[in-house]
């Protein structure tokens, strides 16, 4: 394998993650938003509908983001199968993904109750 080939793999790997890695950070910051915003709502002063429709928008902002980390799941995922055939030569350890991380339907396992 070429210097550059090895060279485009490792450069393609990092930005892959940071990519991901900056979609988690957006979710946890809309998570401590939404804490903030429920918490910020519980004072007596404030009526209990204060918000409502910034929380129902900010619900619907979650919901894309996490549709935009599982699109960069499947991203790396396809990445990661070009890496097998033109990145070969490459001593790291390859990604692998079970299938229901990167289903088009999310798979919902239900718990069962003791």
């Amino acid at each position: 394998m070429s210097d550059r080939v090895l060279s485009d793999a490792h450069n393609l790997k990092k930005l892959i993650r940071e990519a991901e890695a900056l979609a988690d950070e957006s979710i946890i910051a809309m998570a401590r938003l939404k804490q903030a915003m429920l918490a910020a709502r519980q004072n007596p002063a404030i009526e209990v509908h204060t918000g409502q429709r910034a929380l129902m928008r900010l619900t619907e902002a979650e919901s894309q983001a996490m549709s935009m980390s599982t699109n960069l799941l499947r991203v790396h995922d396809e990445l990661s199968k070009v890496a097998r055939i033109h990145a070969s030569g490459d001593p790291g350890v390859p990604t692998e993904f079970p299938d229901a991380a990167i289903a088009a339907k999310p798979v919902v396992q239900e718990r069962l109750s003791a």
